[in-house]
């Protein structure tokens, strides 16, 4: 078989390209140039700033294990059944991923918050959400959870069926089928969608701090005081900044394949 030559490209798209690629690499660049190397272990193991790494731990991983608990169902639904309105449910459920986070803030107050749709009954019984810890896994979790759903989603449609109907053949109810054939089958896109959607909640920002505030130690997390530190104790700040970029450059790295295989 023959070998093809490579394509040459015109020098303009070259160069536009290399622009755009310094566009993502210039700012990386510079944060590793202004990082505090000489210091970092003294940054980050400040006491707030492991108050902030703390939180930010729990509060991600709370809101990866209630993407999990929601979304696998939601994207089990999706994938396998066909109804008025699919189409719909599917767009509402991507929405949190070009929704402003801000917006996204507005919109949970508007649903949790002490005078909001769901918010005035739960006000009711004594459970506030806006403003609390479980107010910002709430928060990570709305704009996670959408990461976690396209991956699986897209896993589930792909599942050979007729793995599934001869389990089917053999006596095995629906739920029999799900846990014994379905879900070994969709583990891999399961772990990467969990990873793709802790990251996206360990790195949250707008929607938390518009839903449940900036409180050291009960709803600020690493993003959140990436943000107050910058101001106070810059130095601090690009610590915090280093531990974020190095976490989401790990998880795309890791995953890249996967990731795009769903898209």
């Amino acid at each position: 078989m023959p070998v093809r030559n490579p394509e040459r490209l015109p020098f303009l798209a070259l160069l536009l390209a290399a622009v755009g690629a310094l566009l993502f690499g210039l700012p990386l660049v510079g944060l590793l140039t202004r990082a505090p190397w000489t210091h970092l272990p003294d940054e980050l193991l400040a006491p707030d700033v492991l108050v902030a790494m703390r939180l930010s731990l729990v509060c991600s991983l709370s809101a990866t294990l209630l993407s999990l608990v929601l979304g696998l169902p939601l994207a089990w639904v999706q994938a396998r059944l066909v109804f008025p309105g699919r189409t719909l449910l599917r767009g509402l459920t991507l929405l949190p991923i070009v929704l402003p986070p801000v917006v996204g803030g507005v919109a949970l107050l508007a649903a949790f918050g002490r005078r909001g749709l769901l918010g005035q009954w739960l006000d009711a019984v004594g459970v506030r959400l806006p403003f609390t810890t479980p107010g910002a896994v709430l928060a990570e979790a709305f704009v996670a959870m959408p990461f976690f759903v396209l991956t699986v989603e897209g896993a589930l449609r792909s599942v050979d069926h007729r793995l599934e109907d001869a389990a089917r053949t053999l006596g095995a109810d629906t739920w029999r089928v799900f846990w014994s054939v379905t879900l070994p089958l969709v583990r891999p896109s399961l772990l990467a969608g969990a990873v793709l959607a802790w990251a996206r909640a360990l790195g949250e920002f707008g929607a938390t701090i518009t839903f449940a505030g900036n409180f050291p130690g009960r709803t600020q997390t690493l993003p959140l005081a990436v943000y107050v530190l910058l101001e106070s104790r810059p130095d601090a700040g690009l610590a915090l900044s280093l531990v974020l970029v190095g976490v989401s450059l790990a998880v795309l790295v890791a995953l890249r394949a996967r990731w795009v295989r769903a898209l």
